[in-house]
């Protein structure tokens, strides 16, 4: 930021008390700050981007430093997964640009089943075990932390035998018709969430962790009056502990095995904003409802004090059917995901979703009641 002192049209006179006229001068202010690179719509967009160059070879680096694949001739018959360079911008929990992101992801419908992949699965802890671990950790004032794991997927070796192509912007000059034979699991392929589970689950259970029954994204850690509890989002952890040191020798035992960042305190997860006050955790979706309400055009609708009419009675029949029912769902699941921290709405938003299967156009009406109920209170949340 700087005051530059620029010369205006017509300038203005003054005159001093000794008769003397003189020019006013006027400051320009002017903001000197990076913007963000638009996201490419090809490959070679972007190359021609140093932010976006600089984030595909960090990406491609990565791949290679990890031995995810090795290049061999194309094997006749083969089946060969395509991919594409996926690009987004990562932001701060202020909305503020944390950096550009690129991603070489294969494109896993063009797998064959029994041929290059089998059986699938999803790390995804449930949101009720979420709000039970965090209440457990606020009821006891314990540290809690977050980890991010780098390129989490790639951690995953593969049982099956998968060919993709190279990279486009890093193909092989001197081999430039050869294949990627993959060692280790890529974002995209359909065992991946399944392969980098069995790998993690396999390393927490050597440090002393069991998974629970009830949810296998949650591990539990206890050893005499050590207790320490583990979520598991794909790539996101939360980990909190009975006491600092413990939380920390877990932490570093992790650092040891994957590649990952310590985020320090619990403040942002999962578009959930955290905040720890001395009466327990404040957990809001606030930025997540904003981005609702103008992905369904609402940004500026006028709030209602209920979310539902109370005296009204939904029927499966209510009205017209809607002839495209996709954004009446997706805006039906984003609510759904709302409620994990808006208890005041589950009510609502369920009765929307019986009706996901035929909606009509009574109960698209819901779904917007919902949605000027949630602009008018935007800033409640869950404490725990």
């Amino acid at each position: 930021m700087g005051l530059n002192p620029a010369p205006v049209p017509h300038q203005m006179i003054t005159r001093a008390k000794d008769d003397i006229i003189k020019p006013i001068t006027r400051l320009n202010l002017s903001v000197v700050c990076s913007a963000a690179s638009p996201v490419p719509r090809t490959h070679k967009a972007d190359l021609a981007d140093p932010q976006w160059a600089r984030a595909m070879r960090e990406e491609y680096d990565a791949l290679v430093q990890n031995k995810t694949w090795a290049l061999v001739p194309r094997p006749p018959g083969a089946n060969i997964v395509t991919g594409k360079w996926i690009f987004k911008h990562k932001f701060h929990a202020d909305g503020t640009l944390a950096r550009h992101k690129a991603r070489w992801v294969v494109r896993g419908y063009s797998q064959q089943a029994g041929v290059d992949y089998d059986e699938t699965f999803s790390p995804v802890v449930k949101p009720a075990t979420i709000r039970v671990v965090l209440s457990i950790a606020a009821s006891k004032s314990w540290p809690i932390h977050q980890l991010d794991v780098k390129n989490a997927f790639l951690h995953g070796t593969l049982d099956e035998t998968v060919y993709c192509q190279q990279p486009p912007g890093f193909v092989d000059s001197n081999h430039p018709d050869h294949v990627c034979l993959l060692q280790r699991s890529l974002y995209g392929l359909k065992q991946a969430p399944r392969a980098w589970y069995q790998r993690f689950a396999t390393h927490a259970r050597h440090l002393g962790f069991t998974s629970t029954a009830s949810d296998t994204s949650l591990f539990v850690y206890r050893q005499g009056d050590d207790l320490a509890y583990l979520l598991l989002y794909v790539d996101d952890i939360i980990l909190t502990a009975s006491s600092t040191r413990l939380l920390q020798h877990l932490s570093a035992r992790l650092h040891d095995e994957f590649a990952m960042t310590d985020l320090g305190s619990l403040h942002y997860f999962l578009d959930i904003s955290v905040r720890r006050t001395t009466a327990g955790l404040h957990l809001s979706q606030k930025k997540y409802a904003v981005d609702l309400l103008q992905r369904a055009g609402m940004a500026e609708c006028h709030p209602t004090a209920t979310p539902i009419d109370t005296k009204a009675k939904l029927s499966s029949s209510a009205g017209e059917f809607l002839q495209d029912a996709t954004m009446y769902r997706s805006l039906a699941g984003a609510l759904q995901y709302l409620t994990l921290t808006r208890p005041d709405i589950q009510y609502a938003v369920q009765q929307a979703c019986l009706h996901m299967h035929a909606p009509c156009d009574a109960h698209l009406a819901l779904i917007k009641r919902i949605l000027r109920y949630i602009k008018g209170t935007l800033d409640q949340g869950l404490f725990l």
